[in-house]
């Protein structure tokens, strides 16, 4: 049987696509979102994360039980479009195009701030660029790139956890938790923050028609990526709350490194630095993949230009969606504040996962499976709104642009 000219490589198994996950995942958020969430919630950072975490579970389920269902590259713009009718897809797609669009460009600013902050920009447009072209090769290389990357991230993480553990200052730090609060908004609001460098598994999803097997490989891989970060996640931001305490950790610019300095061992600073630029890098990698897939998805439905849904005759991958998302990202990142595009890229993340969770509530089973859904759909609105309000109304606005559109285009189409 030959294969069509618009197929995909289905090349990756179980391992690269939790791999692919991880990589989305344990990047730049667990550098960057302990200080703003310390900030928020005090000593009850750990209920924020676990707040994080039962949300992300709740979407990971659903997006695993639909991607077994529609094994198709898209995520939740074709889950959407099946299950909720063509409006809910499409603003699905748009919200995790725009979205993660701009959290390309807070990636990239990220690896530009650690690399050389005093050239942050021409650093981030230089990470784009090269990262786009790693991915026009083939989404194997993509795979094997990743995987380098998470192993030096993990590498990093565990040698601040054991230096923070295993430190006098860690006494005084755990002292700091019993004499401050955290309020439940600003739980819910480090909950928001966190949710942010969770949100990787809707890479796996995005992936549908490039892995092998795909009805048994996305549900295995989704549970077991998340599953590995939390772990990784809760271990980091106990042994950091424990040098730094609440107040500490919530004034710190760059937390692991200011952690591991007040551990007394300022030597592995410059290795978190540079860990935190790879980390960056990894997340960049497999954003530029997904948002290029759900592009591909979308212009094959004619949402976006068609000349994007062209798949490239050698390497089998989206080159021209890929090279557009790149496009953009660098525009955005030679431009953008980082603050402000992680704030955007936050709420369009949680109105993607909420059609998500929709679209898996119509699913057949037992009514217990319909409970899931219905939290994830509930955490996901809790979270977006919990989120600060200029997020808020600019992401709401966005959103409300990509509807008016769809709206346009219906009526020039009848």
């Amino acid at each position: 049987m030959t294969r069509s000219d618009s197929s995909l490589r289905r090349s990756l198994g179980v391992r690269d696509a939790v791999v692919i996950g991880l990589g989305s995942m344990i990047g730049a958020g667990v550098f960057a979102a302990l200080g703003p969430a310390a900030r928020a919630a005090g000593p009850a950072l750990p209920l924020g994360l676990a707040v994080a975490a039962v949300v992300a579970y709740c979407n990971a389920d659903s997006s695993a039980r639909l991607a077994a269902r529609y094994p198709q590259s898209g995520g939740t713009y074709v889950y959407g479009r099946e299950r909720l009718g063509p409006f809910w897809g499409y603003l699905a797609g748009w919200a995790f195009v725009v979205g993660k669009t701009a959290s390309c460009a807070a990636m990239a600013l990220t690896v530009g701030a650690y690399v050389w902050p005093g050239q942050a920009h021409a650093v981030a447009v230089a990470a784009v660029v090269a990262l786009t072209a790693v991915n026009y090769r083939g989404v194997q290389k993509s795979a094997w790139l990743t995987r380098v990357i998470v192993a030096v991230v993990l590498a990093v993480l565990a040698s601040v956890v054991v230096v923070c553990l295993g430190s006098d200052a860690s006494d005084a730090g755990r002292l700091g938790l019993s004499r401050s609060s955290g309020a439940a908004g600003g739980v819910l609001e480090a909950a928001g923050l966190l949710f942010f460098a969770f949100a990787g598994y809707a890479r796996i999803a995005t992936l549908g028609e490039e892995v092998r097997d795909p009805a048994r490989t996305i549900p295995r891989a989704i549970p077991l990526a998340l599953g590995i970060t939390l772990v990784v996640y809760a271990c980091v931001a106990l042994s950091v709350l424990s040098v730094l305490g609440p107040t500490g950790l919530g004034r710190a610019a760059a937390p692991l490194a200011d952690a591991v300095r007040a551990a007394g061992v300022p030597g592995l600073v410059p290795v978190v630095r540079a860990g935190a630029a790879v980390a960056s890098l990894g997340s960049l990698l497999a954003l530029i993949l997904g948002v290029s897939r759900t592009a591909l998805a979308m212009a094959r439905d004619r949402y976006l230009p068609g000349a994007l849904a062209a798949v490239h005759p050698r390497f089998r991958v989206p080159h021209r969606a890929e090279l557009a998302v790149g496009a953009v990202v660098a525009v955005l990142a030679a431009t953008v504040d980082v603050r402000g595009a992680i704030g955007f890229s936050s709420f369009g993340v949680l109105a993607y996962y909420a059609v998500a969770n929709a679209s898996a509530w119509t699913l057949e089973g037992a009514p217990l499976s319909r409970v899931v859904p219905v939290v994830g759909l509930l955490g996901c609105a809790t979270l977006a709104f919990a989120l600060p309000w200029v997020s808020v109304i600019v992401g709401a606005g966005v959103l409300a642009v990509g509807a008016a559109a769809y709206g346009v285009r219906r009526w020039a189409a009848a």
